[in-house]
């Protein structure tokens, strides 16, 4: 996981330079490190989680192929049953 520094006192010492006053400076610099610490919640993937999930999928790779041919043929089913329905042979 990746760390952050955040310095506080610096921050607050910018933002005051540029015309906040002190309670706006220490409000915005707490508002500042409270969306920084929800946004160090989230995890993030690394290049080490994608390589697994790519793994997994090429081991289930020919459960996939299968699945498909599965789905083609009973949709093929699907629409002769519909055509059959539709369009009756005299």
């Amino acid at each position: 996981m990746a760390v952050v520094s955040f310095d506080i006192h610096e921050f607050v010492k910018r933002l005051k330079s540029t015309g906040f006053t002190e309670l706006q400076a220490e409000a915005v610099t707490e508002a500042q490190r409270d969306s920084l610490a929800q946004v160090l919640e989230v995890q993030v993937a690394t290049k080490a989680d994608l390589l697994k999930l790519e793994l997994k999928l090429i081991e289930h790779d020919g459960e996939f192929k299968l699945m498909k041919w599965m789905l083609g043929i009973i949709l093929g089913g699907v629409i002769a049953l519909v055509l059959k329905a539709f369009f009756p042979v005299i």
